[in-house]
């Protein structure tokens, strides 16, 4: 087994930059969108998958593209001590639920319908909205031709915003054509940059004769103007290309999705075809694509199955998150309902039955808990409690205890009013504090 060396010296240890930490309260605004997340996908029958976060290296190479920034800088790629075996943390999750879907012939039946959620991993520059450790809502169709499909799964992405409450957010879609139609393209892309070679970046002479189409989204300001005059895509697709893109714009007009053609909007991966789309803001700065997809038909056979079509798009969920807390603020933590009040240990065992049986009945409890010794004061315990923004505060106080009783003390309507509950009702009672939730 290969030595691992730490430093003599013991360091502070802290995360991975890039990498971050997702605590309370924030995390309940996670919560909050996965909610959401899961009760969406159910109404449009997509069912959960979920995929390992390390896979063979090739799958990425062959599914994602070699030539893609994603492969050649920002893949975290790793040989495994044991074996030798190259390996690879996700940096998107497509190509792993193809490998899925083939591996255990998942469309033998008929087309799937499938989302995830998860960490997906590219070494970047960490800014606002681009983490090395990022997490991604995924939506793939695995089996369906028509445009309709195509249709569906942007009309999946809409309602999900419009769910979120975000506002200003635009759809931009193009088509990518068939293989055929992008060779035409590619070949007077390539004949037009070479016009213009001068003006190319360091980036752009790269591509020039491996991706060209990848020069079509540069962000080189002294360049844009001359890609502005570059041949577009949508000029060489065939009869069955322009219906099939017809028909998706169709279909989201009729549903109220907005739309707008961009000729430049390329995808960052090799292997879509056909529709392509974003999501985008103009408010998260250079950050501003949300959600983002397209259909991916040849992605099945280049990783060795059988010709399946397929498509899907993939969502930044910490910058949609961003985006509602630059619109909404942040969502807040739910509050429990009560808040245990226990002055004194000897309490214990009785209060705990009574939260046990509080819990039972669907009440959400927090349990006053000692933090150095003793269980502290009263008066500390009642900050705490109106602190945890619970409804009632339940005190299991000598006097009660004796009686066999517990009181409860309302604490958000004002009035303070408190009454006196058996402990041998508990059940009872229970439903009248689940009522005032």
């Amino acid at each position: 087994m290969t030595e691992i060396k730490t430093s003599a010296k013991p360091e502070r240890l802290v995360a991975v930059k890039g990498m971050n930490d997702i605590l309370p309260p924030d995390s309940a605004q996670w919560e909050w969108f996965e909610q959401h997340v899961r009760d969406l996908m159910g109404v449009y029958a997509y069912r959960n998958i979920r995929t390992p976060i390390v896979e063979y290296t090739p799958l990425f190479v062959k599914g994602t593209g070699d030539t893609t920034d994603i492969v050649e800088k920002e893949m975290y790629s790793f040989e495994d001590r044991l074996n030798g075996e190259q390996l690879t943390l996700r940096p998107e999750n497509t190509p792993g639920v193809v490998r899925a879907a083939i591996e255990h012939n998942l469309t033998y039946d008929g087309g799937k319908r499938l989302f995830y959620m998860g960490p997906m991993f590219r070494h970047e520059r960490p800014q606002r909205g681009r983490y090395r450790q990022f997490y991604q809502l995924g939506a793939e169709a695995l089996g369906f031709s028509g445009p309709e499909v195509d249709a569906e799964l942007m009309m999946v992405a809409w309602q999900l915003i419009a769910r979120l409450g975000l506002r200003n957010v635009r759809v931009e879609i193009n088509s990518l054509g068939i293989p055929a139609e992008r060779q035409l393209h590619r070949a007077a892309l390539i004949a037009y940059f070479e016009q213009h070679a001068g003006l190319l970046d360091a980036d752009a002479q790269r591509r020039l004769h491996t991706n060209p189409l990848r020069i079509l989204d540069t962000k080189n300001p002294v360049m844009q103007e001359m890609v502005k005059g570059a041949p577009t895509l949508l000029s060489y697709l065939g009869e069955s290309s322009l219906k099939h893109f017809d028909m998706v714009k169709t279909l989201l007009t009729s549903c109220g999705v907005a739309w707008r053609v961009n000729p430049r909007q390329v995808r960052g991966l090799d292997y879509y075809s056909h529709t392509v789309f974003e999501f985008m803001t103009d408010e998260l700065g250079a950050q501003g694509t949300l959600c983002g997809g397209g259909r991916y038909d040849g992605l099945f056979e280049t990783l060795g199955g059988k010709a399946t079509p397929a498509v899907g798009w993939g969502m930044g969920i910490e910058r949609v998150l961003e985006l509602v807390k630059v619109q909404s603020g942040a969502v807040a933590p739910p509050s429990p309902d009560v808040y245990a009040v226990i002055p004194d240990a000897a309490a214990l065992p009785a209060a705990l039955k009574a939260l046990q049986t509080l819990r039972s009945a669907g009440i959400s409890v927090q349990m006053h808990a000692a933090m150095g010794e003793g269980m502290g004061s009263m008066k500390s315990q009642f900050k705490r409690a109106d602190s945890s923004g619970a409804r009632f505060a339940l005190v299991f106080g000598p006097d009660e205890l004796s009686r066999n009783e517990v009181t409860v003390k309302s604490l958000r309507d004002g009035s303070g009013t408190q009454l006196a509950r058996s402990l041998d009702t508990v059940p009872e009672w229970a439903a009248t504090l689940q009522s005032a939730t």
